[in-house]
């Protein structure tokens, strides 16, 4: 049974007073706001009044001396319920602003005597009440003492109020304010959104709660432990409709304003809420009671863009509801696809937000990606409305307890879905592999970091990174336990928050075979970062482990209580024979049924360890058994499942990277590729090989490897050309439609005969006929970049008017995409300029396009310019507290490997130390330390690589 508070008759009564108020209060607005009070009160975000705190740049390190100077609110106090009200206005006023108004009402619990409260509020303008910025009053007999100050304080983002005298410990309050907003195009809190359809420019009125953003929309107690129930009123224009978390219990719909007020949420954190004023349409079906919509623009939805959502949504909510065996706790599932929107998508409980490339799918014209996509969006964020909102992390430190559960359930939602897709093969590429190189750095952090290492919003927004979502994303295969067991036994308590020690006293209860305590075991996957390398020796039946470093001379600045070891489970085979699992529980082991393997056949046997990556670490051999495995891939590579393929692969590359093994054996594992039909072992390989096309691409090695890519590409090439027709048909298979495009995208970089003249001809086409576009929605992407680098302006800026007028968001992300990759630079430069104008590239986009722009070898010193010339502008408006902001740092930086520009590197970091770079911080090292190691592997090992690809490719 959930835990529930009772309300006693003194607060039930001053609930009734306050809705009463409440309303009272809206029939006032619809008057008074309408006169703009704030004109009176300075524009929306100022927050200069008397008794405001402003931050001095400092270069001392902050040491806070009063509770107000903390990032984290006091314990002394508990939210137990809000009214809010809000209106926004979704008109300029005569300033040229947007705003919102609103009025909110708290009822808290004091649960330690104090005479002060701490409550979070940003960019708000508060009405005034006998001088200060809130009304305090009880709601039962206690004395409530008077207001002696208020003041705000801009650095911790604190509404701060001194009382003259102490709150009763277990008394309940009700502390009232009234605001004004700017309902700015930041796309933070409760921000504006702008399109035009049919000619006409329309504005939403949307919002993003997390992580900090709440405080931005109402003062609240903006944490995620602090749950609370809610009580929503949105006061709107007539023509619209409001959204919130919860159903609307009743519409007031007059002039010259529309009331909707919804029913009380659960118990839930601030971060999860969503408030939603526009005229989109949507389309409905109701399953078992659950009322579920999709919410686009009209055209979108008239277009049956949200088709594909709907009907994937309601099994995707079956599956989890049997998956936790807890019935979904709402009484509906809203989804929207907004014009603007910084994340992907957003969990807010009942009401998810999501970009329109992760929501909508035009089944004529989305490729098979983006439908993927879709899937797996939605699975992501619909595993959140249980794990994250139910069930919820007490801090941020232990984000991964939301994230990297959702990223691992996505692939069990979407298969339930979409089964003949085997989608959950693909963890290996998006999810493990993509964090090995992540956690293989220096600068790499524990899953679980310590509370005090995160406090403010951009060390909050730091989180938001690729250890959290997908270090745990396969838990139950690298630790072996029944994650569904796991999960259920939270979901007997609702509404819980956990630390992740709860979930190893909830893993202990499930009753394994384990050699060591749940504790025991995890403790070092979860408080230690990193991962090791696990060396196996044929020869001896020798086991041992060492902390695996991408650049192994790089130091290791964080101590570990565990020294870097971990207890390993390692599943094996012996020449195709599933072997007894071994526990590695020291850093040297021995195994004598490993050491018996060559007694018999020393030549013959071989030994593969990880089987289907069952395991969250790499794996080394010695030489004789590599060169068994590499011989086995050149003659039966069928005899290893295509997911140990891909790890074999993948594994050398990166040992060879650490120089544990010679780099000509990692390239080796590439030698039989053109035998090589499958999707995941040749993703595995392009992702590694494109290393050397960063690293080679602008030196004389660069030849030799494009001649090497087109001996091997060619024959996956003549392989689809057949299996397609010519061309003219799409395969079957889910995969085999990804291998098709990997096939035609190298094929055409490398000179493959044919393919530069199949594209040319496919957008010479489409350029002649703009209505009726020749190309197949899963080529789009590889056709139009490939076709605007060998083309010119007129590709280009056939490319620029297309993406102006399509009404499909993923097909004007691909566009977007695609002009990147011009090769002339007056272009790419003209197109940076255009980032920043967000009338041509809306902001969501800003940095990601100039990453595009980035990954191309002409763009990327243009980028990096670009950046470094407008850093103070562009850190303003996206480095604050955006989740993708340290992408843009990593992704100009990626090919950066000579001593200048890592020179360049420091100077910037040095020159921008007084702006900052917030949550791009970490990034910033991470490039540094990844430039560093890129110098030195490209000094020990330019000369072998051209001497082996020039050798190969004859």
């Amino acid at each position: 049974m959930g835990k529930v508070y009772y309300v006693s008759k003194n607060m039930g009564l001053g609930m009734l007073i306050l809705a009463v108020t409440a309303l009272a209060i809206i029939i006032a607005l619809s008057i008074a706001y309408d006169k703009e009070r704030a004109k009176n009160q300075g524009k929306p975000g100022d927050e200069a009044s008397e008794g405001t705190t402003m931050p001095t740049p400092s270069t001392t390190p902050f040491t806070p001396k009063e509770p107000w100077d903390r990032y984290r609110l006091p314990d002394s106090i508990i939210p137990i319920a809000y009214n809010v009200t809000l209106w926004p206005r979704l008109e300029p006023n005569t300033d040229g602003l947007y705003v919102f108004t609103g009025q909110s009402a708290v009822v808290f619990k004091c649960v330690k005597e104090t005479d002060l409260i701490i409550i979070h509020a940003r960019k708000l303008n508060f009405t005034t009440f006998l001088g200060h910025h809130v009304k305090l009053s009880g709601l039962g007999d206690a004395t409530v003492p008077a207001i002696q100050k208020t003041w705000l304080v801009e650095k911790t983002e604190y509404l701060v109020i001194q009382l003259s005298s102490r709150l009763t410990m277990g008394a309940p309050y009700l502390l009232h304010s009234e605001f004004l907003g700017e309902l700015a195009d930041d796309l933070e809190g409760f921000y504006r959104s702008e399109y035009t359809e049919d000619g006409v420019k329309k504005v939403v009125a949307t919002s993003q709660m997390q992580a900090t953003y709440a405080r931005k929309t109402f003062p609240c107690f903006d944490e995620p432990a602090m749950k609370a129930v809610f009580n929503v009123t949105i006061i709107h224009k007539p023509g619209t409709v409001a959204l919130s978390n919860g159903i609307s219990d009743s519409v007031i719909d007059g002039v010259p304003v529309k009331v909707t007020t919804f029913e009380p949420t659960e118990r839930m954190s601030t971060y999860v809420l969503a408030f939603i004023v526009t005229d989109f349409g949507y389309i409905q079906s109701n399953q078992n009671n659950l009322m579920i919509r999709i919410w686009a623009k009209r055209n979108a939805i008239a277009d049956r863009q949200g088709d594909y959502a709907l009907n994937v949504t309601g099994p995707i909510l079956q599956f989890y509801e049997q998956y936790y065996n807890t019935t979904y706790p709402l009484s509906k599932s809203d989804q929207i696809a907004l014009p603007d929107f910084n994340a992907g998508a957003m969990e807010n409980w009942g009401l998810v937000t999501y970009r329109e490339t992760a929501l909508l799918f035009d089944p004529m014209l989305s490729s098979t990606g983006n439908k993927e996509r879709v899937t797996t969006v939605i699975s992501h964020e619909l595993a959140h409305m249980w794990f994250g909102n139910l069930v919820t992390l007490r801090w941020w430190n232990d984000l991964w307890l939301n994230e990297g559960f959702a990223s691992y359930v996505e692939y069990l939602g979407a298969d339930y879905a979409e089964p003949s897709w085997n989608i959950k093969d693909h963890i290996i590429l998006y999810d493990v592999q993509k964090v090995f190189a992540v956690d293989a750095l220096a600068s790499s952090h524990p899953l679980s970091r310590q509370e005090e290492e995160v406090n403010d919003p951009a060390q909050i927004s730091e989180m938001f990174n690729t250890i959290s979502y997908s270090k745990v994303c396969s838990p139950e295969k690298f630790t072996q336990y029944p994650m569904q067991d796991l999960l259920q036994t939270y979901f007997i308590y609702y509404y819980i928050i956990i630390l992740y020690t709860d979930l190893w006293d909830h893993l202990q209860q499930v009753g394994i075979h384990i050699p060591h305590s749940v504790h025991d075991i995890m403790n070092r996957w979860t408080l230690q970062m990193g991962f090791p390398v696990v060396t196996i020796d044929t020869r001896t039946g020798s086991i041992s482990q060492k902390h695996f470093l991408l650049d192994p001379d790089s130091v290791v600045d964080r101590p570990s209580q565990f020294n870097y070891t971990w207890f390993v489970p390692i599943k094996w085979m012996k020449t195709g024979v599933e072997q007894q699992q071994y526990w590695l529980l020291h850093e040297t082991g021995m195994t004598m049924v490993m050491s018996a393997v060559f007694l018999s056949h020393p030549t013959k046997d071989w030994v593969l360890a990880n089987t289907n990556v069952s395991g969250y670490f790499r794996v080394n051999y010695d030489l004789g058994n590599w060169d068994r495995l590499l011989s086995l891939l050149n003659t039966d590579h069928q005899a290893l499942s295509v997911i140990n393929r891909a790890q074999v692969i993948d594994d050398a590359f990166n040992l060879a990277r650490a120089t544990i093994i010679s780099t000509t054996l990692a390239l080796r594992t590439t030698k039989y590729l053109s035998k090589e039909r499958n999707y995941i072992p040749w993703e595995s390989a392009l992702r590694n090989l494109d290393y050397y096309i960063l690293m080679f691409d602008r030196t004389e090695v660069y030849g030799a490897l494009q001649a090497y890519l087109k001996k091997q590409i060619q024959p996956l090439f003549d392989h689809f050309k057949i299996l397609t027709a010519n061309w003219t048909k799409v395969p079957e298979g889910h995969t085999d439609q990804y291998n098709e495009i990997n096939a035609i995208g190298i094929a055409c970089s490398v000179g493959v005969e044919g393919c530069r003249e199949l594209i040319n001809s496919w957008y010479r086409q489409w350029m002649e006929n703009p209505g009726q576009n020749p190309i197949h929605p899963n080529l789009k992407s590889t056709v139009y970049c490939n076709a605007i680098a060998f083309g010119g302006v007129q590709e280009w800026d056939f490319a620029w008017r297309m993406f102006k007028n399509t009404t499909l968001a993923s097909e004007a992300s691909r566009l977007r995409s695609a002009m990147a990759c011009t090769k002339a630079p007056w272009l790419l430069n003209r197109y940076l300029d255009y980032t920043l104008d967000p009338t041509k590239i809306r902001k969501q986009d800003t940095t990601s396009t100039i990453q595009y722009i980035a990954r191309n070898v002409v763009g990327m010193p243009l980028a990096w310019n670009f950046v470094r010339a407008r850093w103070s502008y562009i850190f303003e408006q996206f480095g604050k507290g955006s989740f993708s902001f340290a992408n843009l740092v990593n992704g100009i930086t990626k090919r950066f490997s000579s001593e200048f520009e890592l020179q360049e590197l420091k100077k910037f970091k040095e020159d921008n130390f007084h702006v900052g770079f917030g949550s791009a911080t970490m990034a910033l090292e991470q490039a540094i330390e990844k430039t560093t190691a890129n110098i030195k592997w490209l000094t020990e090992n330019k000369a072998e690589v051209l001497k082996w690809f020039t050798e190969e490719s004859t």
